[in-house]
């Protein structure tokens, strides 16, 4: 029989989370909470020792007491220990609670959050099996209802697109866009589990063409207008749109891009209706072209906004489909559910970054990298969206501080790439940009050097919550990421997230602390796959993640815990280095080499070579600096003090280019395959290919 936990056991239930020994905090209600600091003096005091530390161990920066008191950890811990009759007191408390009682934790968060929708009797069944467990399984709600929690006149979503669009949206006027696109969506027959595919910028229509399709219970899906022809079919080609909305054309550093070529060869491909949105003002000419082809203002012109009607549905009803990197092959197509979505990232919001109604968010992203998913829930947290879309360093190096700057942002959430790019461009937003408003800056997509740590801290604010944080597609959120409560420790992950059971594993299935291992989850969360598209039996869906260990979850990086309990990434598992049989992740190698300023950036690969592995590194350099026996011995004496002189390359060789995806990861499986004179299957899936062509048949790798 299912093991399950009912609301009325959760909420009666007054069990002391294990390991803490705290007492006597008094518990608040929810409207008392700003009151409580149920943070200990003693981590207080920890603190404010460490930094008093030698200043090679010495953290970046600490919260102040008034700070963490303030923050929405703070009330969440008076809010579990009113309700269960706990004495949490620190974020680690809270962290073993929330694994521990993983139903009660995600109860408080449904209840704390205010998610509109019905819970039902059991908070969760079957927790011991990561396969079989459920959060939920008797709610109904809406994913698109929780992300229009008011319709007013305040400011939903600001666009800006490089120096040539922006448009605001309010509350009320988006609410208005979706209550025109529903109708029109049902009128073209779009039902429950229908999907509604989107080849869109980070524009205000594809978050109301997103939240029009979740109001009905259609499945969204989307990818960036710069993908080609090839990479949207594999994409898209595989689940089959009812509906398929496209942009005519964006704008990239300056430059309009025609769309219009593309749109209608996918079109012809995928033979569903296709909807034009205008960006370059072509929409009418495009739509033309295609046979079931029109405009976004002919599809809406029909309808009058009227209120938006929700379909009730299940907690893992299919939300969105989002897309393994599919270099390697066609991509998996990988199914989140909306409530486990919705929780995940409501709490990422709230609790993880310390996000409010009304403040202003802002996360440089496109439509391709699950990074949009995670902004557009700011919505449910009452959250304005600040949008842009196009170069980052387009029409001048600073604009996206210009638009934070402009618009009053409180977080900005970037790449570890950006940050070391605008370093190295010698930004220094402190000195030319208010950011007075800005409390919180995030990074993801790699794993952010010291180096990136310092220049953040350095040259853009000094009181500021730097979070690098981590996590994926495939489960369109964190393991990983920021603690407000906490010091930011420079090349460190702070913390694992809340309800999130993380672990670092050795081969041996063993937890390891300070020692270099497998990153895994090693119980249930709401937010896992609800299934792989296509993949009857779920063959594919268990041989992603918990082949390796027996009912655990392996994400497949390569991590490591740090002495100040946090977490180091370093690097893709699956391209670790293994010389002379050491594991070696990229990421060891990436912060010494990008530390030298002639480095732009750096990709390493390990090549097969008399019966061992050798390191390989590619390096690309600033304009006008060539790579000579000098540079070459700089690069190798900075990885050798700086890791280890098990770290130093065989070979440094020096490219124009580095080939990344389309969400700006570099691909060293890519590389490492057109070295060893395998085919890239799957070129589509890269932002730029005709880099692969630097690295064919390269002399300096034939001795």
């Amino acid at each position: 029989m299912a093991k399950e936990t009912t609301a009325q056991e959760a909420t009666a239930k007054g069990s002391t989370a294990k390991g803490s020994t705290a007492k006597g905090t008094t518990g608040k209600t929810a409207k008392d909470r700003k009151t409580v600091t149920p943070v200990s003096d003693e981590a207080l005091a920890d603190a404010t020792e460490a930094a008093a530390e030698p200043a090679d161990d010495k953290p970046l920066w600490v919260p102040s007491p008034e700070r963490v008191a303030g923050t929405q950890v703070a009330a969440f811990i008076a809010a579990a220990n009113a309700r269960h009759g706990l004495a949490l007191k620190t974020y680690a408390d809270l962290h073993r609670w929330s694994v521990e009682s993983a139903a009660d934790f995600w109860n408080l968060i449904w209840d704390d959050s205010g998610i509109k929708g019905e819970k039902g009797e059991r908070l969760a069944s079957d927790l011991d099996n990561m396969l079989q467990a459920r959060f939920f399984p008797d709610a109904r709600l809406n994913f698109a209802e929780n992300l229009l929690p008011r319709s007013d006149d305040e400011p939903a979503l600001i666009f800006q697109g490089e120096d040539k669009a922006s448009l605001t949206l309010s509350w009320r006027e988006l609410t208005d866009l979706v209550s025109r696109l529903q109708q029109a969506m049902r009128a073209e027959g779009v039902q429950v589990g229908d999907r509604v595919a989107a080849m869109m910028p980070n524009r205000p229509e594809t978050v109301a063409i997103m939240l029009a399709a979740a109001s009905i219970g259609a499945i969204f899906s989307s990818c960036s207008p710069d993908f080609g022809e090839r990479g949207v079919l594999d994409r898209f080609g595989q689940i089959a749109p009812k509906l398929f909305f496209a942009i005519d054309g964006y704008w990239y550093a300056g430059k309009r891009i025609d769309n219009g070529p593309k749109v209608i060869a996918i079109a012809a491909e995928l033979g569903c209706k296709t909807v034009i949105v205008p960006y370059l003002g072509e929409a009418e000419a495009v739509a033309a072209k295609i046979p079931e082809g029109t405009t976004l203002a002919i599809l809406t012109a029909p309808y009058r906004a009227k209120p938006v009607t929700f379909e009730a549905l299940p907690f893992n009803q299919p939300l969105f489909i989002l897309y393994s990197s599919g270099t390697t092959g066609v991509p998996k197509c990988i199914v989140h559910g909306a409530g486990g979505t919705l929780l995940q990232l409501v709490k990422e919001h709230r609790l993880q970054c310390d996000l409010r109604p009304g403040e202003r968010s802002f996360y440089f992203t496109t439509c391709g990298w699950m990074m949009w998913n995670w902004l557009i829930a700011g919505l449910a947290n009452g959250e304005t969206l600040l949008l842009y879309d196009g170069s980052p360093f387009h029409p001048e190096a600073g604009v996206l501080f210009d638009f934070v700057t402009r618009e009053k942002g409180v977080m900005f959430g970037t790449s570890a790439k950006y940050i070391d790019a605008a370093h190295k461009a010698g930004l220094t937003p402190r000195e030319s940009h208010d950011l007075s408003s800005l409390r919180l800056m995030t990074s993801t997509g790699s794993p952010l050097s010291p180096e990136g740590f310092r220049w953040v801290y350095e040259d853009v604010k000094a009181d500021l919550h730097l979070a690098s944080i981590s996590g994926g597609t495939d489960i369109v959120s964190c393991f990983v990421l920021g603690d407000p409560t906490s010091p930011v420790w420079s090349g460190e992950i702070q913390a694992a997230g809340l309800g999130m059971a993380v672990d670092v594993w050795n081969d041996d299935g063993q937890s390891v602390r300070e020692e270099k291992g497998e990153l895994v989850c090693t119980r249930p969360f709401p937010s896992m796959p609800v299934k792989f598209w296509n993949d009857e039996g779920g063959h594919k869906y268990r041989a992603a993640y918990f082949e390796r260990f027996d009912n655990v979850w392996h994400h497949g990086d390569f991590a490591e815990w740090t002495r100040h309990g946090g977490l180091i990434i370093h690097g893709r598992s699956d391209a670790t280095l293994n010389p002379g049989g050491v594991r070696i992740g990229t990421a060891e190698l990436y912060a010494q080499v990008e530390k030298i300023p002639d480095v732009l950036e750096s990709l390493a690969i390990g090549q097969d070579w008399e019966g061992d592995v050798r390191i390989v590194l590619f390096v690309r350099l600033r304009e006008g600096v060539t790579l000579d026996d000098a540079l070459v011995d700089r690069i190798k004496r900075q990885i050798r003090t700086g890791a280890s002189p098990r770290h130093v390359p065989a070979k440094i060789i020096a490219v124009a280019d580095i080939p990344r995806t389309k969400s700006g990861k570099i691909t060293e499986l890519a590389v490492r395959d057109i070295v060893a004179g395998r085919s890239v299957k799957n070129q589509e899936a890269l932002a730029n290919p005709e880099a692969l062509a630097l690295y064919k048949n390269l002399p300096a790798l034939k001795d």
